[in-house]
C-alpha cells in the first residue's frame, strides 16, 4: 500500500442538469432520470437556429445566478457562477474548515471557460462599438476565473490551479488536488470542474466534428452510451466540487469523512487532436497507474464509472481498454446517459457519483441501453440500479488532445 498521506473527501457540491445540489444529482441518477431536453428557447433568437443539426442539450436545472447576489451574478460568467455555487455547497458540507490561508489551495478545471461572455461581448462590439464592451469581459472569459473567484471567497493562498484538459479537466483537478496534499503543499484543497458552453457556436462546432447526437425528437433517449444505436454525445453544463483534506488534518478537527481519493493515473496518447489512440494504450496506462497508486489489484475494483460519451468510436475503445486493464469481469456504468457530457465539469461531477457509489455499494444504471454494441463485451449495468458491496470505484475521464485521467475513490 502507498505510504503517502491519505487524502479524504469531507465535502461535496454540485449543480447539474438533474438539480442544483448534490442530493438532486445523486437521487436523479439513482432514479434513472434524464436532464436532456430540447433547447429551442436557447437558440430561438438566432436566425440560423433552424439550421443547427442538434437542438438538444442538458442545461443546468437551476440557474446558478439564482443562488448568488445580483452583484456576484453580474460579475461572473455562467461557468464561474456554477463553480462558485458548487464550491460553496462543498465548503459548507465540510463544515467550513478552519485552515491557514497558506495551507488552502484551489484546483478548478474547465475545458472551455467563459465562452458565453466572449460571444456575448463580441456581439455587443459589432452592434454598438468597443465603448460598450464590459470592463469585466476579460475576468469573466478567462479560464482561471472559476478557480480565482473561489480562491478570493475562501482566502486560498497555497495556490490557484486551472487544469484545462478538455473533457479530462475536472478529473485532472481532483488528481492535482490530491497531489498537492500528498506533496505537503496544502492541508485542504477545493477541487473540481465547471463548464457552461451551451450555445450555437459550440453546438455547431461539435456537430461539424460529428460528435453530437442528432436525436432531436427524443431528447431523453439521445445519450445512450454503449448502445448499438448511439450517434454521439449530448452537450451538458454544470459544476462539481470536492473538499479534499489530509486525513490527519480532517481527523484533528473532527470532520466527517465521506470517502477517499485513493489513487490516480494521468497519461497522454500523443496521437490525434480529437480521436483516441485506437490501441487504447494511453487509457490502459492511466487505469494501471491509478491501481498502482492506490495499491489495488484489478479484482478490487467494484465497478467503473466510464467516460463513455455515447460516441461510436469512444465507447468501444474505452470498453476494450478496461477489459485489458481490469479483465473480462469488469462492471461498467455511464452517468452521461443521465446528464449528458459536461466537458470540463464531467470528471468532477462524475467523481461525486463514483464516490457516493463506492460508499453506498451501488452501481447506477446506464440509461437508454436497449441493445448493447456487439463489440462491448463487458457487463454494463442497465435497467435498474444494482446493489453491490461498498468498495473501490474507478472513474475515467478522457479529453480531446489525447488526455487520459483515471481516479479511484474508496469508502472511508
Amino acid at each position: 500500500m502507498s505510504t503517502t498521506p491519505d487524502v479524504v473527501v469531507t465535502g461535496l457540491g454540485a449543480t447539474t442538469p438533474l438539480g442544483g445540489d448534490v442530493d438532486a444529482l445523486w437521487q436523479g441518477v439513482l432514479a434513472g432520470r434524464s436532464g436532456v431536453r430540447r433547447i429551442d428557447d436557447l437558440v430561438a433568437a438566432f436566425t440560423f437556429a433552424d439550421d443547427l443539426p442538434a437542438k438538444i442539450a442538458a442545461p443546468m436545472a437551476v440557474s446558478p445566478a439564482d443562488a448568488l447576489t445580483r452583484v456576484q451574478a453580474r460579475r461572473m460568467d455562467r461557468a464561474e457562477q456554477a463553480a462558485f455555487v458548487a464550491a460553496r455547497e462543498a465548503w459548507q458540507a465540510a463544515d467550513t474548515p478552519e485552515v491557514e490561508p497558506e495551507r488552502l489551495a484551489v484546483a478548478m478545471g474547465t475545458g472551455i471557460g467563459g465562452v458565453t461572455t466572449l460571444l456575448d461581448q463580441d456581439d455587443l462590439i459589432e452592434e454598438r462599438g468597443p465603448g460598450k464592451v464590459s470592463p469585466l469581459t476579460v475576468p469573466m472569459l478567462m479560464p482561471n476565473g472559476p478557480a480565482a473567484w473561489i480562491s478570493i471567497e475562501y482566502g486560498a493562498r497555497a495556490g490557484v490551479f486551472t487544469p484545462v484538459s478538455a473533457c479530462a479537466s475536472g478529473a485532472e483537478a481532483l488528481a492535482l488536488g490530491a497531489k498537492l496534499i500528498r506533496d505537503g503543499e496544502a492541508d485542504v484543497v477545493i477541487a473540481g470542474g465547471a463548464e457552461a458552453a451551451i450555445n450555437p457556436l459550440t453546438i455547431a462546432g461539435f456537430a461539424q466534428a460529428r460528435t453530437l447526437s442528432r436525436r432531436n425528437d427524443e431528447p431523453e433517449a439521445a445519450s445512450r452510451p454503449f448502445d448499438a444505436a448511439r450517434d454521439g454525445f449530448v452537450l451538458g453544463e454544470g459544476a462539481g466540487a470536492m473538499v479534499l483534506e489530509r486525513a490527519d488534518f480532517a481527523a484533528a478537527r473532527g470532520a466527517r469523512v465521506l470517502g477517499r481519493v485513493a489513487g490516480f493515473g494521468i497519461t497522454a496518447d500523443a496521437f490525434h487532436i480529437t480521436g483516441p489512440d485506437p490501441t487504447g494504450a494511453g487509457q490502459i496506462r492511466a487505469i494501471r497507474k491509478a491501481l498502482a497508486d492506490a495499491g489495488l489489484e484489478p479484482a478490487d475494483i467494484v465497478h467503473v464509472n466510464c467516460h463513455a460519451t455515447s460516441t461510436v468510436v469512444g465507447d468501444v475503445g474505452e470498453s476494450a481498454a478496461i477489459a485489458t486493464a481490469l479483465g473480462p469481469e469488469a462492471v461498467l456504468t455511464a452517468p452521461k446517459s443521465n446528464i449528458g457530457h459536461l466537458v470540463g465539469a464531467a470528471g468532477a461531477v462524475e467523481g461525486i457519483v463514483a464516490l457516493l457509489s463506492a460508499v453506498e455499494g451501488v452501481v447506477p444504471r446506464t440509461l437508454n441501453l436497449e441493445e448493447k454494441d456487439k463489440e462491448v463485451t463487458l457487463d454494463v449495468v442497465a435497467g435498474a440500479t444494482r446493489t453491490t458491496r461498498p468498495g473501490p470505484v474507478l472513474s475515467n475521464s478522457f479529453g480531446f488532445g489525447g488526455q487520459n485521467v483515471s481516479v479511484i475513490f474508496t469508502p472511508a
